[in-house]
Formats: C-alpha cells, sequence, structure tokens
C-alpha cells in the first residue's frame, strides 16, 4: 500500500492548535492596551510557530547509508541485543532534540513497514539512558527490500506528551520521507543491522533526511 500522505506544509498541521490560542490572545490583549502583555504572548506564539517548522530538505541516495531520523545530537552509540529471547543484535543510535531542534521525523531508508508498536511509559528527561527503556515509546519496524529490518523509536521526554506517527503498516516509504514527530523536546532511537558502520560520532549534531549516521558493509 503506497504512502500518499503529504505533511510537506511549512508548518505541521498538528501545531495550528496550539498556535491559534497564544495568537488570539496577543490580539486580544493588544486591542485591551495589555501592550506588554500582548509582546509576550506574540513573541510565544512565534516560538510556537518556529517549533512547529517543517523545512524541506535534500536526501543523499546512497541505498546503503542510513540518514538520520531526527535532528539533534548523537548522545549513544552502542551494540545491543533485540530481546525477547532472540539472538539477533543491533547497531543502535541515539539522538537527543532539544526544544530548539526541527521535531519532524524522517524515514532512514528505502522499504516497507512491517509494525508499528506503540508503548506507553513515563516521561523522564530524554537525554538519561534509562529514558531509552522506561518512557513512553512508538516504535516503527522498517523491512528493505535485501529483507534486513530497522527500528527507528520515538521516545517522549519529560516536556514532550505527545508522539505523532503518520504511518500505518504495510506502507512502502521513501528515504527521507516524513513519518511523525514528538512535541516539545525527545528521543529518538535508530536500530541498524548488525555490522553497519556509524558514520558519526557521539556529541555530533544531525540533520534529519539529510546526514548519513550509517551504512551497510
Amino acid at each position: 500500500m503506497p504512502n500518499e500522505m503529504n505533511h510537506s506544509s511549512a508548518i505541521v498541521k498538528e501545531g495550528i492548535p496550539l498556535i491559534i490560542p497564544p495568537g488570539a490572545a496577543a490580539i486580544i490583549a493588544f486591542l485591551a492596551g495589555f501592550f506588554w502583555v500582548a509582546g509576550l504572548l506574540f513573541l510565544l506564539t512565534l516560538f510556537v510557530v518556529w517549533f512547529f517548522r517543517n523545512p524541506e530538505r535534500t536526501t543523499p541516495q546512497n541505498p546503503l547509508q542510513f540518514t538520520a531520523p531526527a535532528d539533534g545530537k548523537v548522545i549513544r552509540i552502542e551494540e545491543v541485543s533485540s530481546g525477547g529471547g532472540s539472538d539477533r543484535s543491533y547497531l543502535k543510535i541515539s539522538i537527543f532534540m532539544n526544544v530548539f531542534n526541527v521535531h519532524v521525523n524522517r524515514i532512514p531508508c528505502y522499504g516497507r513497514i512491517v509494525s508499528i508498536l506503540y508503548s506507553p511509559g513515563k516521561f523522564l528527561s530524554a537525554n538519561l539512558d534509562k529514558a531509552s527503556a522506561l518512557n513512553e515509546k512508538n516504535a516503527v519496524v522498517i523491512r528493505r527490500d535485501d529483507g534486513r529490518e530497522i527500528m527507528v523509536v520515538q521516545i517522549a521526554g519529560l516536556i514532550a506528551r505527545r508522539i505523532v506517527c503518520w504511518m500505518k503498516e504495510g506502507m512502502e516509504v521513501k528515504k527521507g520521507e516524513r513519518f511523525g514527530l514528538i512535541r516539545f523536546g525527545s528521543r529518538v532511537e535508530v536500530f541498524l543491522p548488525l555490522g553497519s558502520t556509524p558514520l558519526v560520532k557521539i556529541g555530533d549534531k544531525v540533520r534529519a533526511g539529510e546526514t548519513p549516521i550509517g551504512e551497510l558493509i
């Protein structure tokens, strides 16, 4: 089932309900003569608009490379087991997004969505390692044409209280395609096939859909 959804607007639609109230309040305060209040509300409106920005990106097309699923800073790179009694292992790369980063998430490679699993949880600060296991999360598994699978996990943070995923199981996806967002600061982890070579290091800043973060050998 092809993905026919369009999420390329300059501001993601999920931000509109959060932009209108402070904008309307700013206008009311200005008309009522409360100019300093209007100024503060106007600045708040601008911040919310800026937070939900949805810029275009140019995605490198090397089929062996995976691009970053999120803007932010690489905070962890490690080999992990899939758990559940399976001996499958992955290269996990964790990216922390602060409130100033673009929060639209993007697909790291071409393939098909084989499963999406939402898990309720806590809202610990997303830069903590335990947030990976304990926080609310949404895992999207993508199977490449060669049969290898990767997983992208959206993890809520201390301020982020809503994970949005636009994908459905069975959809064919393109590298760099927008697939969701997390509101107001969070963490995204990508699980690459073991044997992939990391192209980033801890502390690097990455851009969703643009920065190559790993490569298949």
